[in-house]
């Protein structure tokens, strides 16, 4: 049977489910950390989510959507049932009931917990994309709001870094309002959560890795070091590095400054008083996705 519109009657209707409850259950910390999945919701995560899923084949468990929007994103459900992923259609209140929110966009998958080891995500991010010379990675020191750390991932990935990680204290990557605001870039870097800001830097630094500390009142100056890295090769964003970013409140403490090689402020030339995290960690980060870009001659030096 189908709708008067066309689209097919939905299999799941009753939002009281035991189903519908243990996916709304993915909406707390420990209900994920218990079931060792999460929800991504909206056609973006869900496109992203499925696309991974196609290339490594364990990201995506189930699939849930509407009838409309079954019909609206026909393209990336084709995909997913060509990758072995089965649709459930639901009811417009079943959906709204698993993911709490109150316009929900039709989608939703529930996938497997992405955070890996420490060292597995470190080791991955020395491998660089083709159009850069040096890995780049960006570590979340106490970092809470879900909607900055979201962000700050996804400038991570626009800026071609490696990895992400976030410290002991810091929000859980998988909180559905931070994978929302990654704009699916959650499926594109490896990710780390939980350790010790302490054990970040000490197994940075056994990579390799400058570690620089982003901070307002950092003795270094933003434009200098971009500036040195015109011309000097040693520079420091000309190396392999790894950004600190502290909580949006209160930044980071002298002692976590005192972990970094060198503490770095933006300059700020107008009358603003400060960047907020995700402001200020996309302005460190492309400053260094720069000074470490592959140039044409080295891409033809390479050959």
């Amino acid at each position: 049977m189908s709708t008067p519109t066309g689209a097919p009657l939905p299999a799941l209707t009753n939002p009281r489910a035991e189903r519908v409850r243990k996916v709304a259950q993915l909406s707390r910390r420990v209900g994920r950390e218990r079931a060792g999945r999460f929800v991504a919701e909206g056609p973006q995560a869900v496109r992203e989510a499925i696309a991974a899923h196609v290339s490594s084949g364990d990201v995506v468990l189930d699939l849930f959507a509407t009838p409309d929007a079954a019909q609206r994103w026909s393209t990336e459900l084709a995909a997913a049932h060509a990758a072995g992923l089965a649709v459930v259609l639901v009811a417009d209140d079943v959906l709204a009931a698993m993911t709490g929110t109150v316009t929900p966009q039709g989608l939703l998958a529930v996938c497997r917990l992405l955070d890996r080891p420490l060292d597995e995500v470190l080791d991955r991010a020395l491998a660089v994309p083709a159009e850069r010379t040096t890995p780049l990675v960006a570590v979340l020191s106490h970092v809470r709001d879900p909607g900055n750390a979201g962000t700050v991932l996804r400038a991570a990935d626009a800026a071609g870094a490696g990895a992400v990680v976030l410290t002991e204290a810091s929000v859980d990557v998988h909180n559905p309002k931070c994978v929302r605001a990654t704009a699916g870039s959650a499926f594109h870097l490896p990710v780390a959560q939980g350790p010790a800001l302490v054990d970040v830097v000490s197994a940075l630094r056994a990579r390799g890795f400058v570690v620089l500390a982003a901070d307002g009142a950092g003795e270094a100056d933003l434009d200098e070091l971009q500036d040195a890295a015109e011309s000097d090769e040693g520079a420091l964003l000309r190396r392999p590095t790894a950004w600190i970013f502290g909580n949006e409140a209160w930044g980071l403490s002298e002692e976590q400054r005192g972990l970094a090689d060198a503490v770095v402020r933006v300059p700020l030339r107008g009358g603003a008083e400060s960047l907020n995290l995700a402001m200020a960690a996309t302005v460190c980060l492309y400053a260094s996705s720069r000074a470490g870009r592959r140039l044409p001659s080295t891409r033809r030096e390479s050959r």
